[in-house]
């Protein structure tokens, strides 16, 4: 089978500036991979050249041939205030047919929403109806950027939750970006740090230890994570809890305090 979508040393350089640099990484048939980062690590921008919108400026992005990719925009990039029904949306820009469309919606928890307009949606419906859209091509693959942005916690685990069902039901993988750590662990198999290049990679409680991580996130974090984990940690790392990838041997293994 091998990887589903990839990045073999990606480097991306915007109006001159580097933004990415030396980024290797793959998604796996049925794996859920989070990207984790602070504002401004290039986090969207990895999306974005994965899907081939921002081009590479070195290395290469690699697709498995058909590759079909559902992709979940940013909430805060789709206007909201468009006069247009949640029906009138799912069709856009593959026409689909009602009972396709209705299926959609019972999938992501909506099932009486198809005649209400988008803009008298909460944010969290919202983000469903958008979810429902990508799930209609039947992608191998569902890419999301920052999907829980504006959400309060209990929408994000729940909106999480469903991801985990959709992936448990359909199969599909699940490439995510956040840089919200409070409910996204739990629901990765493998978490990515990225700041401008990967400083860690591994199983949520391996990541959420590592030294890079606590560098770029803090301490403040570990009460909330341990809210947040269960069993799923186990389900499919095949053991390999400490397959943590530490991309700076020199100063993870020589630290003089």
């Amino acid at each position: 089978m091998g990887a589903l979508i990839g990045a073999e040393r990606l480097s991306v350089t915007l109006e001159a500036q580097p933004v990415l640099t030396d980024v290797s990484l793959s998604v796996q048939p049925g794996e859920i991979v989070t990207i984790l980062g602070p504002n401004g690590s290039g986090k969207s921008t990895l999306l974005r050249a994965l899907l081939g919108i921002v081009p590479a400026s070195g290395g290469r992005v690699t697709q498995r041939p058909g590759l079909v990719v559902g992709y979940v925009p940013q909430r805060l990039a789709v206007d909201r205030t468009m006069p247009m029904t949640v029906r009138r949306f799912l069709s856009l820009p593959r026409r689909v047919g009602d009972a396709e469309a209705a299926a959609a919606l019972i999938r992501v928890g909506l099932p009486e929403v198809a005649g209400r307009q988008m803009a008298d949606l909460s944010g969290g419906q919202f983000q469903r109806v958008l979810l429902a859209r990508a799930l209609l091509s039947e992608p191998d693959i569902l890419i999301l950027d920052e999907p829980t942005q504006g959400l309060d916690q209990p929408g994000e685990a729940a909106f999480y939750r469903l991801i985990e069902e959709v992936r448990r039901e359909t199969g599909v993988a699940v490439l995510m970006v956040s840089h919200d750590l409070h409910v996204v662990m739990a629901a990765s198999d493998r978490v990515i740090c990225l700041n401008g290049h990967i400083c860690c990679e591994g199983t949520p409680r391996v990541v959420s230890t590592a030294p890079e991580y606590r560098a770029l996130f803090g301490l403040g974090t570990q009460g909330a994570l341990a809210l947040y984990q269960h069993v799923h940690d186990h389900s499919h790392d095949g053991g390999h809890d400490h397959a943590y990838h530490d991309h700076h041997h020199h100063d993870h293994d020589h630290h003089h305090a």
